[in-house]
Parts: structure tokens; C-alpha cells; sequence
């Protein structure tokens, strides 16, 4: 119940968000904000953090509510997963972040990989489409798709970049600890299944 309460919550944010990119008359203008209102205060109980800090990552967010996206570069070398440490939590991800506006889904990944992990790379393939909410990461005041593109490492080294601290290959049955806001054991042993199947399906929520 408490996961469909989140949902409900990022719903009414959308809802009030749209309205009051449209909204012309000023009661509904009203009523929109009151909703925005009311979407904080249980996003904010939801995920136990302040209003303000809901609000913050709301600020810039304006015109139709549309899901955020996240794409994680896969990267296997002699059966192992590159995964970076992220300062922010000292834990483990897939290198990745936010889309860009201008960049395509694989520039992303090859930028991001770059910035992370210090390795040039070629997009190979798409591997995964998931929708967050459906996959055992803690709570999130968005509603966010998650793209995962294998890339092949074409030069450069490894290094550390802004947001991480460490690099390194990782094999299944040793992955380290998780940022599971990131990614999930889930999810990483998932890309495996990719290894070991070639041709295997692209997943798609």
C-alpha cells in the first residue's frame, strides 16, 4: 500500500504540474497549486525528507509532466561488469546518469562512461528498458525509465571523474555494494544474462 501511495503521489504532482502549465483561469490556477500542495506533503511523508527538499527537485521542473530518464553504459571485460564508486554514497553503480538534451540515448552512454570511468567506448546494443518503480530501488519523487546500452571499450584508461571516486571489473558472484538508487543486484545480474546469451531479447517493461 505504501508503494501505491508513492505512485498516487507522483501522480497528483503530474496532474497539478500539466494543469498549471495550461491553466488559464485563476480557480483552476488555485486548485492546481493546492494539488502541488498536497503531492509534496506526501511525497515528502513517503519518503521521509523535508518539503523543501521535494520542492528543490521540483524547482525546474515545468510544462508537461513527463518521466525522467536514466541511462546506464554496460561495459564487460573478461567476464567482469565495469562499475564506478560514487562519491555521494561511497556504493557501486553501472557509470550513468541523467539524459541530456542534444545527446542521444548512446551519447549518453559513451559521455557518461567517459566522465566516470575514464574509458572511451562504442555503443553496441540496447539491452534494457525498466521502469524504476518496478524494481526494488528505494523511493524517488519522480517516475523514471531506466535505458541500458552495452558499449565496448575502444581506448582510454581507467580514472575517477567528478562524481566517482574508483573504477573497476567486477565479476557476478562478486559485485561489491550496491548504490541502489542507481542500480540493483537485480538489474546487474540481469546484464550478465546478456553476456552469457549473445542474442538474447531486449527487456522491456
Amino acid at each position: 500500500m505504501e508503494i501505491k501511495g508513492l505512485e498516487w503521489a507522483k501522480q497528483i504532482q503530474a496532474i497539478a504540474q500539466t494543469g498549471l502549465t495550461y491553466a488559464k483561469d485563476v480557480y483552476d490556477i488555485e486548485r492546481y497549486e493546492a494539488l502541488r500542495e498536497i503531492s509534496i506533503d506526501m511525497l515528502a511523508n513517503y519518503m521521509l525528507v523535508g518539503k523543501d527538499e521535494i520542492k528543490l527537485a521540483f524547482a525546474s521542473d515545468e510544462g508537461y509532466a513527463t518521466p525522467k530518464v536514466d541511462i546506464r553504459g554496460v561495459v564487460f571485460k573478461d567476464d567482469r561488469v565495469l562499475l564506478v564508486r560514487e562519491k555521494l554514497d561511497g556504493a557501486w553503480s553501472l557509470p550513468g546518469g541523467w539524459a541530456d538534451i542534444g545527446y542521444s540515448p548512446s551519447e549518453v552512454a559513451v559521455k557518461e562512461i567517459k566522465e566516470e570511468a575514464g574509458f572511451d567506448v562504442a555503443p553496441v546494443r540496447l539491452l534494457a528498458v525498466l521502469d524504476k518503480k518496478f524494481h526494488g530501488h528505494p523511493p524517488d519523487p519522480f517516475h523514471i525509465y531506466k535505458l541500458f546500452i552495452e558499449c565496448e571499450i575502444v581506448g582510454g584508461q581507467a580514472a575517477g571523474g567528478v562524481e566517482t571516486s574508483a573504477v573497476a571489473f567486477f565479476e557476478e558472484d562478486k559485485l561489491p555494494e550496491l548504490s541502489l538508487g542507481r542500480n540493483t543486484e537485480e538489474q546487474i545480474r540481469t546484464m550478465f544474462e546478456f553476456l552469457k546469451i549473445p542474442h538474447k531479447s531486449v527487456i522491456l517493461d
